[in-house]
């Protein structure tokens, strides 16, 4: 029997990727979704793998017990069910509960329920890892040992504040509870800075693309005159991040580690640059800028223990790009 892993939020933008990335290699998954409409979604998405993949409706995972059912009977569990909304309103309903404990809740559930699992994996975020009042940072290369510092009250500053640290405390309330519970998993946490790559989820139409994708996508539109100015300055490609959660979950040596998942810096003028050479008929429609226009000095992404713990390869930033707009062009 090949063994189930649970995906959690498995309708959205990275999920799809991973469960994706889990059943080509073979496993079964066992998919969270909020409803029966976003399962009939991920059952069509995956239709190739229809006797590997089942579902399992959890409307909202900050509810207690939200997961006590789900992670029964299956292997391993993947979570990354998670918003990500930079624009939140409500920040604790939208943001800090569900990311909180939506990781906490689940935590909890395999302890109680499920003995058997001995790997857990975590879609974190370098939103963690990354400090906001550092700025740029030219010259400083961030490390799975940094933290991103902020405090409670700075979190209800504004949008960006609020979502950064929500995926810092819900990573911190992971390994708290880890080291307070001494459970018998081990958890994993993958810290992927801004995901672009090919949109693989079900998307009614543009104006319902995830908030990584349509950052692509208005550079296309024609809603963009100028490039944009970065408000975070690396990224990594989905199937990059989904190949990680496979790898996480199957390397010994990953146990009670953090990585970094990132292919390299990046700027929205290069990201231009890309899309009007090899997309001309999108010439019209993206912003020129200055093309060429070197990488300013700005931080960067040290994932030497990604690589050489889990042994992933990064995908070359004009694969991405390309692959992204040929998706968005299809929907």
């Amino acid at each position: 029997m090949a063994p189930t892993v649970l995906v959690t939020g498995a309708s959205g933008f990275i999920a799809t990727h991973v469960v994706n990335a889990f059943l080509r290699k073979g496993y079964n998954v066992r998919g969270t979704v909020r409803s029966e409409k976003s399962a009939a979604e991920v059952r069509q998405t995956h239709a190739d793998y229809t006797g590997q993949l089942s579902l399992f409706i959890v409307p909202d995972i900050a509810a207690p017990h939200a997961f006590d059912e789900a992670v029964k009977g299956v292997d391993g569990v993947i979570h990354t069910a998670s918003p990500f909304v930079l624009n939140a309103s409500d920040f604790e309903t939208e943001l800090f509960q569900p990311a909180i404990q939506g990781t906490t809740s689940i935590l909890k559930a395999i302890q109680e329920h499920n003995p058997d699992i001995r790997r857990v994996v975590i879609t974190g975020s370098f939103a963690s890892v990354l400090d906001p009042s550092k700025g740029v940072r030219p010259g400083y290369a961030y490390t799975e040992a940094d933290w991103n510092p902020v405090t409670a009250e700075e979190a209800k500053s504004n949008g960006v504040f609020a979502y950064l640290a929500s995926k810092t405390f819900a990573e911190q309330a992971a390994w708290q509870y880890v080291k307070d519970n001494k459970p018998n998993f081990s958890v994993t946490t993958l810290l992927p800075p801004m995901v672009f790559g090919p949109v693989l989820h079900h998307v009614k139409d543009v104006k319902s693309l995830n908030t990584s994708s349509a950052d692509i996508y208005r550079l296309i539109d024609g809603s963009e005159t100028e490039v944009p100015t970065n408000a975070f300055w690396a990224f990594a490609d989905v199937r990059d991040v989904a190949e990680a959660h496979v790898l996480a979950f199957e390397k010994p040596a990953a146990a009670g580690q953090r990585y970094l998942i990132s292919t390299s810096p990046y700027t929205y003028q290069q990201f231009c640059d890309i899309i009007r050479e090899k997309f001309p008929q999108l010439q019209g429609s993206t912003p020129n800028g200055t093309p060429g226009a070197p990488l300013p000095p700005v931080y960067t992404l040290d994932t030497s223990k990604a690589i050489r713990e889990l042994g992933i390869r990064f995908t070359p930033l004009e694969d991405t790009v390309i692959d992204t707009v040929d998706s968005l062009l299809k929907i």
